[in-house]
């Protein structure tokens, strides 16, 4: 937020939703007390029926969110699990979810990826967790080239997040290609989406 010169975040995704209307979003808490995210998440949760809460898999000390994950499910909250890197913590987080509530499930294959082990197999993995919920989604995170969209597509995730710059290299064949072949959405970062916003809504 401050590298885009942002000091109210509140103020910042309503302005977002007053353009993205119906389409997935997500907003993530900045506390890293799992009390004080409750109290963010919660409140986040309230600005709009397609909002989804970005959750870390874990707080700064490697704490596991996955309690209050449970809680916050509990609570009708639509939850997009971020910073995950292993198919152990995607069944962690699997199993205290609501079946019946939209999740988004993020795994930074892009992270994995950096430490030289082929992340694919690893979100293959995922999805065949995933699948136990009816209404999540696996997204892969943190794409470093354009061959990392026909990877996320090839491995069957639901959702790929793409820096504004890569999905700017990417060809509008290449995007057609995809998206006629395949069944998976484009996403990108609020940040992203901010500059986004007032060219398209909804």
């Amino acid at each position: 937020m401050r590298k885009v010169g942002l000091t109210d975040y509140e103020n910042f995704a309503k302005a977002v939703l007053k353009e993205v209307k119906s389409k997935p979003i997500s907003f993530e808490v900045f506390s890293d007390d799992f009390a004080e995210m409750r109290r963010q998440a919660l409140k986040i949760h309230e600005w709009q029926d397609n909002v989804y809460v970005k959750i870390p898999i874990t707080n700064t000390s490697s704490e596991s969110s996955v309690p209050l994950i449970e809680r916050l499910a509990g609570e009708g909250v639509k939850l997009n699990i971020t910073a995950m890197l292993t198919p152990r913590q995607v069944t962690a987080v699997v199993a205290v979810l609501d079946p019946s509530i939209p999740s988004i499930l993020s795994v930074f294959a892009g992270r994995i990826a950096d430490t030289g082990v082929d992340p694919s197999p690893i979100m293959k993995e995922s999805l065949a967790i995933v699948r136990a919920l009816p209404n999540a989604e696996l997204l892969w995170a943190s794409v470093r080239e354009v061959l990392n969209v026909f990877q996320a597509a090839a491995c069957g995730c639901h959702i790929v997040t793409v820096p504004h710059d890569i999905l700017k290299n990417s060809s509008n064949s290449a995007a057609k290609t995809l998206t006629s072949s395949r069944s998976i959405r484009f996403g990108c970062s609020t940040r992203t989406r901010s500059l986004l916003a007032s060219k398209s809504s909804g």
